[in-house]
């Protein structure tokens, strides 16, 4: 054995280390704070941790902003303040509006209103409906596409623990999507 082939084989597993590391982001420690308090029905602390991470991230990534801002709506509407709530979801359809995430911002505003109906809360649906129904003249009508079928997704995501729904994510190709949240690739399984 050549002396050569041991540094290849250390420079080979540092390249897989690093390659690992480039397919998934870093994802903050808050990030998966806030997903483990609403899985563990904290929401009045779900709902903090979502706010203060979508006030950075419209700074920072602003694409990531508007779902923690749906997520923080959610989070304070569960907790009980639903003024809050609804102000957050509102915050989060105007910034999918202004990125020109139309398609994504109805998908998130519909989910928002069968949950706020489901509560009794109707006047708040309403509101929502009224928010996507401003921005309906944004959208280019365009042929309806057929959805080719999709591996299945894991429920949360392996990195940040998010829910993950496969009718809203995004995909990146056939098999992978990416997490709407910290914007790891996952893969589906067939």
């Amino acid at each position: 054995m050549s002396p050569y082939t041991g540094e290849l084989t250390v420079f080979r597993r540092r390249m897989q280390r690093l390659l690992r590391r480039m397919g998934r982001p870093d994802v903050p420690q808050m990030l998966q704070q806030a997903n483990q308090l609403m899985a563990s029905e904290d929401y009045a602390g779900a709902a903090e941790a979502f706010k203060e991470l979508a006030g950075r991230a419209e700074e920072q990534f602003p694409q990531r902003a508007p779902f923690l801002f749906m997520e923080a709506g959610r989070a304070a509407i569960l907790s009980g303040q639903t003024e809050i709530g609804v102000a957050h979801l509102r915050r989060g359809l105007t910034i999918f509006a202004s990125q020109g995430r139309i398609h994504r911002m109805k998908a998130f505003g519909q989910r928002a209103i069968k949950e706020l109906t489901a509560r009794n809360l109707n006047a708040e649906a309403d509101e929502i409906a009224s928010v996507l129904g401003g921005n309906d003249q944004k959208e280019i009508p365009t042929e309806r596409l057929t959805v080719p079928r999709r591996p299945m997704l894991p429920t949360h995501c392996p990195s940040c623990g998010a829910v993950i729904r496969s009718y809203e994510i995004e995909w990146l190709d056939e098999f992978t999507a990416e997490c709407d949240y910290c914007g790891s690739p996952i893969r589906g399984t067939s």
